[in-house]
């Protein structure tokens, strides 16, 4: 079977993030690519655990270096897909999800056919701006100009394969953990497909022959 990028986009505070951990936690077949920011390190995150923080010059060094899959800006700050991180859980036989914003999983999609991208909606404008504002880690201003681009954002998530609502996290987690599913068996993902087809009908055409003898 084929392994593929798994791709989570939403606005910020969408939950893509949590979902992607939930599945983390819950499956063995899957494997998170750690995405590079020169956004500051919250309290609560680990380098290289969540994120690998970078400086702008760092950033800017790997990216000079053909280092990143994909790049963009977003909210002032840099975020990258690491190319090597992509290989390294697909070495592992593992599907590779994506937590990254629609800047870069638009050149990922223009760059390989090998993609699944599900957009996570907010279930409403109200939980949103809740979800943003208890992290408390926003002034007034920033939380204005997230708003503003997950309007701009939100105009994009008919360009994904799958939307999925997350206004029940273990619902949303679900649904998203069942698209995985659904494509693992997509047919074109089978490898072996037609030789294990031709060697069921030779078996199936020897057995016919056994009965009409």
């Amino acid at each position: 079977m084929s392994r593929f990028l798994v791709i989570l986009s939403s606005p910020s505070g969408g939950g893509k993030t949590t979902i992607a951990h939930r599945l983390m936690a819950s499956r063995d077949d899957l494997g998170f690519s750690i995405s590079a920011t020169t956004r500051p390190r919250r309290t609560t995150e680990r380098d290289g655990v969540d994120y690998h923080f970078l400086s702008i010059e760092q950033f800017e060094q790997r990216r000079e270096a053909g280092a990143f899959l994909e790049w963009a800006e977003y909210g002032g700050h840099l975020y990258g897909t690491l190319e090597a991180e992509v290989d390294r859980v697909l070495a592992g036989g593992r599907h590779v999800v994506l937590d990254i914003e629609i800047q870069g999983a638009a050149q990922i999609r223009q760059r390989r056919s090998d993609v699944v991208s599900i957009f996570v909606l907010p279930p409403s404008a109200e939980v949103l701006v809740q979800r943003l504002t208890e992290r408390a880690s926003d002034d007034r201003e920033s939380l204005a100009r997230r708003l503003t681009q997950a309007g701009i954002e939100l105009q994009q998530a008919e360009l994904y394969d799958y939307v999925v609502v997350n206004d029940d996290l273990a619902r949303a987690v679900a649904e998203v953990a069942a698209i995985i599913d659904a494509e693992t068996h997509r047919t074109a993902r089978q490898d072996g497909l037609v030789q294990t087809v031709d060697r069921l009908r030779s078996d199936l055409e020897r057995r016919t022959n056994e009965l009409t003898e």
